[in-house]
This record gives structure tokens, sequence and C-alpha cells, in this order.
């Protein structure tokens, strides 16, 4: 009940004037994101980071979290209407929704995708408000050694599942650290990796990181791949709305793809790419009409659109409480944390409650504004896939730009972003990915400093990690992470070899 008594107190927070604007910016503007292919939340939230300092904390995470939900929504559109994934965890959708457009039943699938989207975004939501405060008490009997298991536990698993190799996401995740490392210590006195720049004493700010690796490096790496050839938008014909058939289809679909999406999503497990699969091969197995699946059927857009918003509830569980992220746009939302001298964890719920409660209330209220924004103006949308896309990438960079400049005032800091950004370029052409970069550059610093905490309080005895049970079982399953990949390549090896003997 204190839980519900808290949330009560978050809507009186979510629904003052200001944040409803900023509430409806948000999801209007992750709506437009999400409708853009190549671009993203991530993208889009890393290239607003500059407002941190100039706008209150918990309207702009009610912006930021906005736009999360609302390109989760968005990304239907494209799937459906152009074949063409707004957002990475659409890409299943556009297997069944494009087939039932080119079929003349492009209103039911985007039908199906919006109220999919808010039914299970809303049982996400509720889901953060019950399980939030149970994951808090967890926490608060963790100590420096358990914590510095757990940062070990997210690093390894983040790490593996971010990448299309493990080798890949642990190289991502060492560059984090060592950009995470430049700077003061703060317990010895000492600069670290500053090479005598005045400017990197400080250390390298977290919002020129994100802006460099998500904005000006994706940017310039969908301008690379940019073909000046223009999709085919289909139609959208006769009604919008679904028949009494369609909707007996869907609505399991929905709640089996929001029991898969929401606990996958609070795990350190990829973002929404997964979950998505899960339900779409959920759905085809379980469907009463599988001759359909390929060639259009409902089942198959409603439940990954389900799993996909849950999952995007999910990810705020462990961000919020244990200041974990679990997804790329979560590991921008830990660096506004950042930025705002806010440490998320099981203290942020008793520390920050109107920032906390008031973010889940928005959560609640942006579900609604985004089912009556999505259907009635989809027409709108379209019309925003005409904008040029060169014209869109020059925007961001010059976006980026004046948003970096405008921090500091500083040179340095401009060409610190564009050189962040090239590395950024050469890590999405060559596979890396670029969210482990965050998360070693946030939680590397917080890892050492419970680190040596914990060696302090056992007075130098590294038992301390192996003799605390919750410490034991967290590296245990790190351990496991991260060797698991290994023994089942050599084993899937080894009866490939068996085989070509016989």
């Amino acid at each position: 009940m204190d839980a519900f008594v808290s949330l009560a107190h978050g809507f009186t927070v979510a629904l003052t004037p200001i944040n409803l604007m900023w509430g409806l910016i948000g999801v209007t503007l992750g709506t437009a994101v999400g409708v853009l292919p190549g671009l993203g939340p991530a993208l889009t939230i890393a290239l607003l980071l500059p407002i941190t300092f100039q706008v209150e904390a918990t309207a702009a995470f009610i912006l930021f979290a906005g736009i999360y939900f609302g390109a989760m929504f968005g990304g239907s559109t494209t799937s459906i209407l152009i074949n063409t994934p707004g957002e990475s965890a659409t890409i299943v959708t556009a297997i069944e929704g494009h087939q039932m457009a080119k079929n003349g039943r492009g209103g039911p699938a985007l039908a199906t995708a919006a109220i999919g989207s808010f039914v299970a975004g809303t049982l996400g939501v509720i889901g953060i408000t019950v399980l939030a405060p149970f994951v808090v008490r967890i926490a608060l009997s963790f100590g420096p050694a358990d914590y510095f298991a757990l940062m070990l536990l997210a690093f390894v698993t983040v790490s593996s599942v971010l990448g299309s190799s493990m080798v890949r996401g642990l190289t991502a995740l060492a560059l984090g650290l060592l950009i995470g490392l430049v700077g003061v210590d703060l317990q010895t006195g000492q600069a670290r990796f500053a090479f005598g720049q005045l400017e990197l004493l400080d250390g390298i700010d977290v919002v020129i990181v994100c802006v460099g690796l998500f904005a000006v490096g994706e940017t310039l790496h969908l301008a690379s791949r940019y073909r000046s050839t223009r999709e085919e938008i289909i139609p959208i014909k006769g009604s919008l709305w679904m028949n009494a058939q369609d909707w007996a289809r869907s609505w399991k679909a929905w709640m089996r793809g929001a029991l898969i999406g929401f606990p996958i999503g609070s795990m350190p497990a990829g973002g929404a790419e997964i979950p998505t699969f899960l339900s779409y091969f959920l759905e085809k197995k379980l469907t009463k009409n599988p001759e359909e699946f390929g060639k259009g059927a409902i089942e198959g857009v409603a439940g990954p659109e389900a799993a996909n918003n849950a999952s995007a509830a999910g990810v705020f569980v462990p961000l919020l409480t244990l200041g974990l992220p679990t997804s790329a746009t979560a590991a921008i939302m830990l660096a506004a944390f950042q930025s705002y001298g806010i440490n998320p964890g099981p203290q942020l719920l008793t520390t920050q409650p109107d920032l906390v409660w008031g973010l889940i209330a928005s959560l609640y209220i942006g579900n609604v504004l985004l089912l009556v924004l999505n259907l009635p103006l989809v027409g709108l949308w379209v019309q925003i896939l005409k904008i040029p896309t060169s014209y869109l990438y020059a925007g961001i960079l010059i976006f980026a730009t004046i948003g970096t400049y405008g921090i500091s005032q500083s040179v340095f800091d401009l060409a610190l972003l564009y050189g962040i950004g090239l590395i950024g370029f050469f890590m999405r052409r060559y596979d890396f990915p670029t969210s482990p970069v965050i998360i070693g550059m946030i939680l590397g610093p917080f890892a050492e400093q419970q680190f040596r905490r914990a060696l302090t309080i056992s007075q130098g005895d590294v038992s301390v990690f192996f003799t605390r049970p919750i410490s034991l079982t967290l590296i245990i399953i790190a351990v496991l992470s991260l060797l698991t990949p290994y023994f089942i390549s050599v084993a899937r090896n080894a009866r490939r070899r068996a085989r070509q003997h016989i």
C-alpha cells in the first residue's frame, strides 16, 4: 500500500502544468523519432542531455521517459507501412505488419500495435510500481563487497549481450573504464591519464561522451550508409479500427507479450530485441491460424509490440533501484542522473521521492497520451518520412555542436566531442557496441570506490568478496556468464567435427 500512496503523490507531481507539458513534448518527439528509420531514443536523449544544465531534474526525466516510450510506439509505423523498422525493437513487427498493410489491413495492424503498446506499457508501469520498493528492500542489505560484485556482473552481462561478440563488448567496456579513470583520483589526489591537459583534470564530461558516441558517431555512420532511394509508403485503406475477430486474436497476444517483455527488460538482456523475437515465436507456436504467419497474422504484430513496450517499462526497475542500465537508452539516462549529481540506487526512492514517483506516474500519463497521438494522427507521422535525410543528419550535427559548446563555451570540448564521435563512427562501422562505453565510464568509478571501501573495511583481506553470500553468488553468476558462451562454442565445434568424421 505504501507504493500506491507514493504513486498518488507522484501523480500530483506529474500532473502539474509544467511537467504535463514536458511529458507531452517527450511522447510527441519520441513518436517522431521512432517513425524516422535509423534514429532512436538513445540518440535523441543523448542529443538533449545539455538541457540537464538548465531544466529541473524531474521535468527532464519526464521528458526523457516520454521520448523512450514514444519511440517504442512510433517505430511500428514505419515497420508496417514501409517495411523499414524505425527502431531495432520493431524489426519483428515488420514481418507480419507489412504483409497486413500490403493486404489492405494496415489500419488494424497499426491499431493492434498501438493498443497493445498501451496495454503492455501500462502493465509494465504497474510492475514498476509494485516491484521497485521490493527490490530496494533487498538492495539495502548490500555492503560494499556486494555492490562491487553487482557491478562486475553488470559489466560482464551487458558487454556480452549488447554486441555481436563478447570480445567486442568487453573491448568497448574497457574503453569506457579507461575514460572513467581520466582526471584526479579523489582518494589520492593524483592526476590520472590527463596528459598535462588542465581541461582533463576534472575528467571527461559524460554528456560529451554520450553526445559524441550516440549523436555524432551514429549520425556519421548513418550518413556513410545513406542511399538516396525512397521507400514506397503503402497507403492505409479502409478503417483504422479492428473488428471483433481482430480483438479476439490480439488481446491474449498482448498479455503474453507483456509477461515476456517486462521481466526480460528488467534483466541485462540487451534491450527489447530478445523479448520481441520470443513473443513472435511463441505466437507462431500457439496460433490457431499457422497458415497466416508470413502472410499477415495479426498476432505476429500484437505480441511483439506488447513485448517491446513492456520491456521498455522493465528497464526502469534496475535503473532506479540499483543504478544498473539494461539497454542503450537506460545507459544514457544514467548519464543524465550523473549530470544532476544524483546516484540512482536503493536510496533514490527516499532521497528523491518527487523525482522517482513523478517519473513513474508520468509513464501512466504518457501511455494514455501516446494512444491518443498514434492512431488519429497516423497520417501526420507518415508525412515525417518525407523529410530529406541529408537535412536531418546535418541538423543533428549542428544541434550536437551548439548544445555541447553551450555547456562550457570550450573549443577543447568541441574537439573532444568530434574525436569521440569519430571513435563512435568506427565502433559502429566495425560492429563494436557503444553502450558498454557509457556503462563502463559511469559505473567504473563507482565500482572502484566500492572495491576500495570493501578492502578498507576488511583491512586488505580480498576474501571478503568470497565469504559474503551475496557477493559470492553474484561473482559466480558473472564468471558463468563469461565462460558459458565459450564452452557452448567449444561443444558446438566438437559436434561439428564429430559429424564430419562420420
